[in-house]
């Protein structure tokens, strides 16, 4: 179980207005070596990388009805989930820094 709350941003996919896929991005946690990418959550495919500016551009701010089943996911895993609207330039600079330092 997780003891610190993680920073969590959910995002609609707005290709498909049916479908509604929810995406919730970590803007603190490096999914790559460099910091480029954040971790990312969905539904299907669970944990990967994402390119938290290119995804802003194609999705919009999830609604909390929307967010909730894959928050309900992410708690049931583990998560303490600290919800935001966006990412700031600390929470970027914080992830380049931590995956430098890894």
């Amino acid at each position: 179980m997780k003891t610190e709350k993680t920073k969590v941003v959910f995002r609609v996919f707005m290709s498909d207005k049916e479908s509604k896929d929810v995406i919730a991005l970590f803007p603190e946690i490096a999914s790559d070596y460099y910091g480029a990418e954040c971790l990312s959550y969905m539904h299907v495919g669970q944990h990967s990388g994402a390119d938290y500016e290119g995804l802003i551009s194609i999705t919009r701010l999830a609604t909390p009805a929307e967010y909730k089943s894959l928050a309900k996911e992410l708690r049931r895993i583990g998560y303490r989930l600290d919800i935001r609207k966006r990412c700031s330039h600390a929470m970027r600079n914080k992830r380049i820094q931590d995956a430098r330092a890894a």
